[in-house]
């Protein structure tokens, strides 16, 4: 049976559902699975054919052992995974995943959706209320918010930077209302995040029954190593081992945990590319083995990366032998040799990002939004410097629906992206949120006051 440690080693392991509810652990590290469960060689055989709700439940089951029954698991998955995930061929074997088809148009409704379902399952049988306390860059608040939105038993607090969320991704997470309150900070990702962790940590807070749904949570990664294994079953032969490559453009790194849990399972991938923006505290990282985090982190266009401290950067060194604890400090170092080998990590600056966007319209009329752009310019770059893997089937991921930055995308390629439904009316819908300095004691304050139990 599987269990969860904490990356700090400090608290006793604890089974999926606490691991869910918590959020992070008392020792503020961050669960990880004990074992990470093997994909049986019948699975990988069998994964092209099976539809993408009957994959999720397959893989995600050993995780969720003695918490979720096998039925109540294939319930859960199949509500939640009711949309396409489109594989658009660009050029030769070079694919893009668009994760953008979800009901708020980005990857985050993979986790959110499954996290929505579960919690709110667990809930109602242990009779608890629970404060979803989350930290959004961009996509995770819309995503959060729309899957916790009218939840029994849940209320959703979401913290956005104010200057750095574009308008529709704001609309999608100020206009619910209902059980999903928002608040806008006067400052970075990381102002947020900080804010988020410390909550969590404090002792004065216990009686609010916090848990999160940013990446800091596990229910936010192993939905998210469905999605890997699904598009490669789909373009390679993974049942007798053939590699592929994934290029993930990445901001806390929950994402690129997705795809390490299903290559550590046993998914067959030459190299994992890990393409950040102008924040390339990762990068140099690989590069050197010394971590210095970005703070404050550096604006982009490619707004939901703009993080200058991933949280599960401290996952990744935990994944390769090392230790790291929440503030980025190295107790253990990795093994940065096999790291290397397995990670080829760049960094992808705003001309490139623009530029990318542009030629890849122009030569293949594939749109890309910035983010999407930035793990595509950071897969060419790769097979520019490997050109002997240049004939390899590679992917890479498309993470939010280029209608969210129509400003952007029209002065780029001058078309004005189609808007997918579920951003539809937004414009119009009416917003509430509140406002609020980066400051703890004013935040700590505001939960005290307005959840008190």
């Amino acid at each position: 049976m599987v269990e969860y440690y904490s990356t700090n080693q400090g608290v006793p392991t604890v089974d999926l559902a606490d691991a869910l509810l918590k959020g992070q652990a008392g020792d503020r590290g961050l669960f990880m699975p004990r074992p990470i469960t093997p994909l049986s060689s019948k699975l990988l055989a069998r994964a092209r054919d099976l539809p993408y709700p009957e994959l999720a439940s397959q893989i995600l089951a050993p995780y969720a052992e003695g918490v979720f029954s096998r039925e109540t698991l294939d319930d859960i998955c199949a509500d939640a995974y009711d949309y396409p995930v489109p594989l658009e061929k660009v050029d030769g074997e070079r694919y893009v995943m668009r994760l953008d088809q979800g009901p708020t148009a980005s990857f985050k409704d993979f986790a959110a959706r499954f996290m929505g379902r579960a919690l709110g399952r667990l809930v109602r049988e242990r009779g608890r209320e629970l404060l979803i306390l989350t930290a959004t860059s961009g996509d995770t608040g819309s995503a959060v918010a729309n899957a916790f939105s009218g939840v029994e038993g849940i209320k959703v607090l979401v913290l956005f930077p104010i200057d750095e969320v574009s308008n529709r991704q704001r609309k999608q997470m100020t206009t619910l209302g209902g059980n999903v309150a928002t608040i806008a900070v006067d400052g970075k990702f990381d102002h947020c995040q900080a804010l988020v962790k410390q909550a969590f940590s404090d002792p004065d807070l216990t009686g609010l029954d916090l848990s999160s749904a940013n990446s800091i949570n596990i229910g936010r990664l192993l939905p998210q190593s469905v999605y890997y294994v699904y598009a490669a079953s789909r373009l390679a032969d993974i049942a007798r081992g053939e590699k592929v490559i994934f290029s993930v453009p990445s901001g806390n790194f929950g994402d690129m945990m997705g795809g390490m849990l299903a290559f550590h399972s046993g998914l067959p991938v030459s190299r994992f590319i890990i393409s950040t923006n102008a924040n390339d505290e990762v990068p140099r990282f690989l590069e050197t083995g010394a971590y210095s985090k970005i703070d404050p982190s550096r604006t982009c266009i490619s707004n939901a990366m703009n993080v200058g401290h991933p949280s599960n950067l401290a996952r990744l060194v935990d994944l390769y032998g090392g230790r790291m604890n929440e503030k980025g400090d190295l107790s253990e170092p990795a093994d940065m040799e096999r790291m290397r080998r397995d990670i080829f990590a760049v960094s992808i600056d705003d001309d490139e990002t623009r530029r990318t966007i542009g030629e890849v319209w122009n030569k293949h009329e594939v749109m890309l939004e910035p983010h999407g752009a930035v793990g595509w310019a950071g897969l060419m770059r790769y097979l520019e410097q490997n050109p002997h893997m240049s004939d390899r089937t590679a992917i890479s991921l498309e993470t939010a629906h280029p209608a969210k930055f129509p400003e952007e995308i029209k002065v780029i390629t001058g078309r004005d992206p189609e808007l997918p439904p579920s951003l539809e009316g937004i414009e119009s819908a009416v917003e509430h949120y509140g406002r609020m300095e980066a400051d703890y004691a004013a935040f700590k304050d505001h939960l005290q006051r307005e959840y008190k139990k």
